[in-house]
């Protein structure tokens, strides 16, 4: 299985973005480590990945995830298609629609059919792409929501040596999974699922909309980014649990978009409840919600010597690769984690 991390760069908000960026990446490719992508959180997802291309040289790399609808598609597809050269063809472009309230609120985008906008992204992204390769004689896509018809010798970049960047949505509702299927390259799982959530519903679901267009659940890539709880002593593994309770207690809280991973397991009156304190930010009472037995199904918990064969158990025939979450300190934990998940 594959080993990927997902880091966040700025842990104690004080440092400067770049600051790390250069030795984690390095040290990261020195340990076997297939992957480093950036999320969207409190900075943006491209700006670090022009410094992991420079100083790597095989480390897959991407967004996990950009937000898809506050940016043009034309501005996703030059930075994807500048990153896609830049990186000698390592760069995936990972795409997510965030919840109606972030868009509105803290971005001022309108928010109408989230699921027919990311279609449109990713259909007009893709055909973009193939008129600066040459593969469609012009720029003509026209959608309810996006239209591209203008693209002068000046501003087309031409063609380049390594154009099939894949695309990955991030998706939790059904009607986003299909998509995916239809597509999408792959699938960046939310963190807030359970592995029989992924088998039950995640897996078949995105296999209905492969079918749609005569494909496959084999043609695309399946990720999770599970909740883990690790490290080398039991207050370790104390200390990450109630990390990982809380964290529960806040997707399951504030997006009732996630809530049919609970109802699937029986806990919908669990989710209902943590949406009543959510507005008012009652964090422990709504921790103190968070049993041990869904703490059980959402995370991976293991001592860092034994976190593969935990994740292969939990993971391994559902998902082709694993991101995880902590920041990477490159240290011989990580080492021994890498190469136990690579000899699964």
């Amino acid at each position: 299985m594959k080993i990927d991390t997902l880091t966040l760069f700025r842990p104690d908000r004080e440092h400067a973005l770049s600051e790390g960026i250069v030795e984690m990446a390095e040290q990261a490719e020195a340990m076997g480590v297939d992957g480093v992508f950036t999320p969207m959180v409190d900075n943006d997802a491209f700006l670090p990945l022009p410094l992991i291309a420079e100083h790597t040289d095989e480390v897959d790399i991407g967004t996990r995830i950009a937000l898809s609808f506050t940016q043009s598609p034309m501005v996703l597809a030059y930075k994807a298609w500048d990153l896609a050269q830049y990186s000698d063809g390592r760069f995936s472009l990972g795409l997510g629609t965030q919840v109606k309230s972030h868009n509105e609120r803290r971005f001022s985008v309108e928010w109408t059919a989230p699921n027919q906008r990311l279609r449109e992204v990713v259909e007009s992204v893709q055909h973009i792409w193939d008129v600066w390769q040459g593969e469609a004689d012009e720029l003509d896509y026209q959608g309810e929501h996006y239209s591209f018809d203008l693209m002068s010798d000046l501003f087309d970049p031409g063609p380049i040596d390594h154009p099939d960047i894949p695309i990955h949505l991030a998706a939790t509702n059904e009607r986003n999974l299909r998509l995916t299927g239809e597509l999408a390259d792959g699938l960046a799982m939310h963190s807030f699922n359970t592995p029989r959530y992924v088998e039950e519903v995640i897996r078949p679901t995105v296999s209905e909309g492969a079918e749609r267009t005569g494909r496959s659940l084999d043609d695309v890539e399946i990720v999770a980014i599970p909740f883990t709880i690790t490290g080398t002593s039991e207050e370790e593994l104390a200390a990450q649990r109630e990390r990982v309770k809380t964290e529960i207690a806040f997707y399951g809280g504030h997006t009732r978009t996630y809530h049919d991973v609970l109802e699937l397991h029986g806990w919908e009156d669990v989710g209902e409840r943590l949406h009543e304190l959510a507005d008012d930010h009652t964090w422990a009472e709504m921790t103190h919600l968070v049993t041990d037995e869904m703490v059980d199904a959402f995370a991976i918990e293991a001592h860092i010597d034994d976190l593969a064969e935990e994740i292969d158990r939990s993971y391994g025939d559902l998902a082709d690769r694993i991101q995880l979450q902590h920041v990477f300190t490159g240290d011989e934990t990580w080492e021994g984690l890498v190469e136990d998940l690579h000899s699964l």
